[in-house]
């Protein structure tokens, strides 16, 4: 196994390691019945690169990333159009399981959500058996070493790993369901709205963990926090949907360009504070 070296000292790469991919949103349109929430949204989000997605709420935002892994079509009055595209290859093709899409592009949601009465330690090895993953025990120790660590979370947890994922705060809770998505090995990180939910500290070190994660992974964030926006993404996109309109990609550009001199007036004054 290839060796790896972080701030715990050198470990293995675990099963199934794999590199970051380049997501792409093409046309892609979305209803929930006859409400049509998305309208041919297009949008290319590099590998090893932070993707924000900003925006007023319910301008589809969420909506767009759950598209993005397959979790759309779980709504039972859902329907979408266009295409989503993993280095190319539409994730919505038939024929291509639903469980493929979601090993390889992963998700964490706004508000932390680990196995309560399971172990830290099972915890982030929980993806392993749902994603049909076999690995021996020394694998699975090296790869929740690897994991927390790089999550941010190895240093405070390593002596009690076999306690509750339900006993950490939530700023460490987070920080767990990270690691546990990261486990399964996904080329895409999807977050929605990852520090909503936290203190000022947790939301610090959550920031900080995207930012070392952003070399070895795809991420794509939601967050109404400009400044976290900027501090950690690459490129925005920011989403509108006015007057009862279906939501759509008003500009989206490198970060700097859209907060230092985006072209259209509506993201000038979204991201200032003028309205949202």
């Amino acid at each position: 196994m290839k060796a790896v070296v972080g701030d715990a000292g050198p470990r293995r790469a675990g099963p199934g390691a794999s590199d970051p991919a380049t997501l792409e949103a093409d046309g892609v349109s979305a209803w929930f019945g006859d409400h049509e929430v998305l309208e041919r949204v297009s949008l290319t989000m590099p590998a090893h690169r932070v993707t924000a997605l900003i925006g007023p709420s319910g301008c589809g935002k969420s909506t767009f990333l759950r598209i993005l892994n397959r979790m759309h079509e779980l709504v039972g009055s859902a329907s979408l159009a266009g295409r989503v595209l993993l280095d190319g290859e539409d994730i919505y093709d038939r024929g291509r399981r639903i469980t493929h899409a979601r090993r390889q592009i992963g998700m964490v949601f706004q508000k932390p959500n680990p196995f309560p009465a399971m172990s830290i330690y099972d915890n982030v090895t929980a993806g392993l058996k749902l994603g049909g993953v076999k690995a021996g025990k020394e694998d699975k120790d090296w790869l929740v070493e690897e994991c927390l660590t790089k999550a941010g979370l190895w240093k405070e947890v390593r002596d009690r790993l076999r306690q509750p994922g339900g006993a950490l705060s939530g700023g460490q809770q987070q920080r767990l369901c990270i690691a546990r998505s990261l486990a399964v090995r996904p080329r895409v990180l999807l977050m929605d709205e990852p520090c909503s939910a936290l203190d000022p500290t947790s939301t610090r070190r959550i920031e900080e963990t995207i930012h070392e994660l952003s070399g070895e992974v795809t991420i794509v964030i939601v967050t109404h926090n400009m400044q976290q926006a900027a501090r950690v993404s690459d490129q925005c996109a920011f989403f509108l949907a006015e007057q009862g309109t279906p939501g759509v990609i008003v500009e989206h550009g490198p970060t700097e360009v859209m907060f230092g001199s985006p072209q259209d007036g509506r993201t000038a004054d979204y991201v200032n504070g003028r309205f949202g």
